[in-house]
């Protein structure tokens, strides 16, 4: 089943299952409408490694607005968004785990010959195409750090 057909169906059971898929309704909507918005902009439809790009891109904003909340003591805020996070993740493929991306990066290290923290944007090049979706781009790029200063 498709990503886009799997979202269709999901809401479909969000909407029957009324008050208790509230949340995950209101999501899947704002997934969709990130999706259509995207797909007007290229003017075509979205393959399934672009919809994963919009289901990335989406995670990274709520993710990266969360501290903002923590500082001004929003707990409500932050709870909703990490529910939104969870959602998000049901459609993502399987994250990469730590020791996952440490074992990548290193290899990737190895392959380019990269010594020092100049060395970043080669390994970042090589590793980022392969965790696209599967990785938080946070995660590799302190994990690239602490390789390249010996950390790891």
């Amino acid at each position: 089943m498709s990503l886009k057909t799997r979202l269709a169906e999901d809401m479909k059971a969000a909407m029957k299952a009324r008050e208790a898929g509230k949340q995950k309704l209101s999501v899947l909507r704002m997934i969709k409408a990130a999706v259509m918005n995207k797909e007007i902009a290229k003017g075509r439809e979205l393959s399934e490694e672009e919809m994963i790009e919009v289901l990335t891109h989406e995670l990274k904003m709520r993710r990266d607005s969360i501290p903002e909340y923590e500082k001004t003591n929003r707990a409500e805020t932050v709870e909703s968004l990490k529910q939104e996070i969870a959602v998000i993740m049901e459609y993502l493929p399987q994250q990469m785990t730590e020791d996952e991306v440490i074992d990548l990066v290193r290899k990737v290290v190895s392959e380019v010959g990269a010594q020092t923290p100049r060395d970043m944007g080669k390994v970042m090049g090589k590793v980022i195409p392969s965790t696209k979706g599967r990785a938080d781009g946070k995660l590799v790029s302190d994990i690239v750090k602490k390789m390249l200063n010996g950390e790891i």
